[in-house]
């Protein structure tokens, strides 16, 4: 039989960004427990090794069993002579790289805070302290005791100690664990480069729409993955991020957000935040149209005639935004569709030129797996000098990486 759980073979399928990173998660006696495997896969997904340690009230409602079968690895109930709040949580060879504690009680952020250490998971926050180890706590209870004066100045004297406290949502009467999945991003950062510290970066993602009427529009399909790779990407290293993004859900991220709907929209709130703000870098990575229609009905447009529409073309913002901050680095995409891979980028260096941007990332939208809507993408970056990048295909947020590895690179930084 393999030495490697099953369980594991879930390893890096999203991206390889914490590969090698040791997490200790420590889950405590809330009913929002039943998130904790889902954060332990997600966690795996992106790399990460996964080791839970649970309090006595956390296994009255989620088996340790469950939670081994979710990491792949034994499963921490009790303080045994292998010292395992230490071995996980002293900094040294073995120990997790980051302990994050979700959901943590009010019982437990309490302890946490006075330094009582009489669970596995009080233990292991004590040691990581005082070790230095970055700890995330997640706390989640009912709303009144969340409201009671001395768990709200717990929180306050963790947060004095270094924790980071991704503060509950309020909701329905209880302080709810925050979505899983702004967890894992926040567990995530924790364990990135600081490289891009001291930088602002503005991002665009998603499309846009022209508007016909009141209630009908023309649009693409972008689904604004791209862009908010990027910009969780840059936020993760460090960065501070604004995030102007077009009419599509996107998830939680530790960066500003503004919401636009039309290419006119998305290209007034570029040239403010460039023209008001002091941005190092910005990402034009969203696929605004191009065009929008002459004149807009009022109401709904009756469906039982023929219609006359006229569309019109837009100003590139692209040109505009290094127009309006000359000091600003700035990257564009340009998506294309069919093309041999020489017509790409002849039509990359074009628009190169044309915008006076800093860097093009070339990609073709006819290939499995490339551009829209799709989790992966494969891109040429290609820069004023003439020289290009291939970047092969994997998960979006491994190209933003790797473009802003480049950019990094060009900036000396």
């Amino acid at each position: 039989m393999s030495s490697i759980h099953p369980s594991k073979d879930i390893t890096g399928s999203k991206s390889r960004l914490i590969a090698g990173k040791r997490i200790a998660l420590g889950i405590c006696g809330s009913v929002a427990c039943i998130r904790a495997p889902e954060i332990a896969r997600e966690l795996m997904r992106h790399g990460g090794e996964v080791w839970a340690v649970m309090t006595d009230a956390a296994r009255q409602l989620i088996s340790p069993d469950l939670m081994e079968w979710a990491t792949g690895n034994p499963v921490v109930t009790r303080l045994t002579g292998g010292i395992e709040h230490v071995a996980l949580g002293y900094g040294g060879e073995g120990s997790a790289d980051l302990v994050l504690i979700a959901p943590a009680t009010a019982n437990t952020v309490g302890k946490m805070a006075a330094g009582i250490d009489d669970t596995p998971v009080t233990s292991l926050a004590t040691t990581a302290i005082g070790s230095g180890i970055p700890l995330i706590v997640a706390p989640a209870m009912h709303g009144s005791m969340y409201r009671h004066p001395a768990v709200l100045e717990n929180i306050k004297r963790l947060q004095s100690m270094g924790v980071r406290v991704l503060l509950p949502e309020v909701t329905e009467g209880k302080a709810k664990l925050i979505d899983w999945t702004a967890i894992v991003e926040e567990a995530i950062a924790a364990l990135r480069p600081k490289d891009m510290a001291g930088l602002r970066v503005l991002v665009t993602s998603g499309p846009t729409r022209a508007y016909m009427d009141r209630i009908r529009f023309l649009t693409n399909s972008s689904s604004g993955k791209m862009g908010f790779a990027f910009a969780a990407e840059a936020a993760a290293r460090g960065a501070e991020v604004t995030l102007i993004t077009g009419p599509v859900e996107h998830p939680r991220l530790n960066v500003k957000v503004i919401s636009v709907e039309t290419t006119r929209e998305m290209r007034d709130a570029v040239m403010k935040e460039l023209s008001e703000s002091a941005y190092d870098l910005f990402v034009m990575a969203a696929a605004p149209l191009d065009f929008e229609f002459d004149g807009t009905f009022d109401g709904k447009l009756a469906s039982d005639s023929p219609v006359d529409l006229r569309l019109i073309p837009l100003p590139k913002i692209l040109a505009e935004a290094k127009r309006t901050s000359p000091r600003t680095f700035v990257i564009g995409f340009k998506a294309e569709y069919g093309l041999a891979k020489d017509e790409l980028m002849s039509r990359a260096h074009a628009r190169l030129s044309d915008s006076g941007c800093d860097m093009i990332v070339a990609n073709d939208l006819s290939l499995p797996g490339r551009g829209f809507m799709s989790e992966t993408n494969e891109t040429y970056v290609v820069f004023p000098d003439g020289s290009i990048s291939h970047v092969p295909l994997k998960p979006k947020r491994e190209v933003a990486s790797q473009v802003l590895d480049l950019y990094l690179r060009r900036v000396g930084v």
